[in-house]
């Protein structure tokens, strides 16, 4: 009898997972650096950090169009057209031993891309968000205010105010 009990169970618990599982609402999210940027990483970043950048803007997108179901079955091409840390990033810190993490200036992103549909309506994308009050740094990690770029960028994008179409 418990055998059977656990069977049953079992069987419930592996169908209920599968509807539980949401679907992708997009096809792909795809986050590329552009040709200035990459020898920026290269020269004077860091290529590590800045495609940890490129990550953290697709986890962002990707989490905001699966939670509002924008551009749903569609496709969005983004480059990561330049980003600047509000303190110095190790590789920077390591090319001048003088520089302290102490350092701290404005920092943020620019984004561009485009957004494809599911019938083809391809729209073109472009945001960049900059911090211009110093006083906002003194308090911020490596890369906060490119994460707060991101972060708006995917929140707008998500709700449509940056991809007219929906």
């Amino acid at each position: 009898m418990r055998a059977l009990l656990f069977a049953a169970f079992a069987t419930l618990a592996l169908v209920g997972s599968a509807y539980a599982d949401p679907l992708s609402t997009v096809s792909s999210v795809e986050v590329k650096l552009s040709p200035e940027l990459q020898k920026k990483a290269t020269a004077e970043y860091g290529v590590k950090e800045v495609d940890r950048l490129a990550g953290e803007l697709k986890k962002d997108v990707e989490r905001e169009l699966q939670r509002t179901g924008v551009l749903a079955g569609g496709k969005i091409e983004l480059t990561l057209v330049d980003a600047r840390p509000n303190r110095p990033t190790f590789k920077q810190l390591g090319d001048r031993p003088g520089l302290s993490f102490e350092s701290f200036s404005t920092g943020g992103a620019a984004i561009e891309g485009r957004a494809i549909t599911v019938d083809g309506v391809v729209t073109p994308i472009r945001y960049d968000w900059y911090e211009n009050d110093i006083r906002q740094a003194r308090m911020s990690g490596t890369w906060s205010d490119a994460y707060i770029a991101f972060d708006r960028f995917a929140y707008k994008l998500g709700r449509g105010a940056t991809y007219a179409r929906r």
